[in-house]
């Protein structure tokens, strides 16, 4: 059996919770009000950059047969290569969306 004491790791999860609720919601934002949206934005699309970078890199050490390189290592980088980058496709569609939605509001 375990010794860990069921009612004292509730009263840790309780106090925790407390805690959380107390905080002011400019305190739990701080950080987030910081970011600028542009600054994140450029940040996402430079970390898709350089996984689509990695993957390609990996792709050529592969070709040109690299013994540390193996197949699936290839094959996993490439696919996130595409899944990050459709995302950020998906997020673009969604801002020009929400651009032109925008722009036919009438004032």
């Amino acid at each position: 059996m375990s010794d860990i004491d069921i009612s004292q790791v509730l009263q840790q999860m309780r106090t925790m919770a407390a805690m959380a609720e107390n905080r002011l919601p400019t305190e739990m934002n701080a950080e987030a009000v910081k970011l600028d949206f542009g600054q994140l934005l450029k940040n996402s699309v430079n970390q898709v950059n350089e996984t689509q970078k990695t993957a390609k890199d990996l792709v050529a050490a592969f070709e040109a047969g690299d013994q540390n390189v193996n197949l699936s290592e290839v094959m996993i980088a490439l696919q996130k290569a595409s899944v990050s980058f459709q995302a950020m496709t998906q997020v673009r569609n969604n801002l020009v969306s929400a651009y032109k939605e925008i722009m036919n509001m009438q004032v």
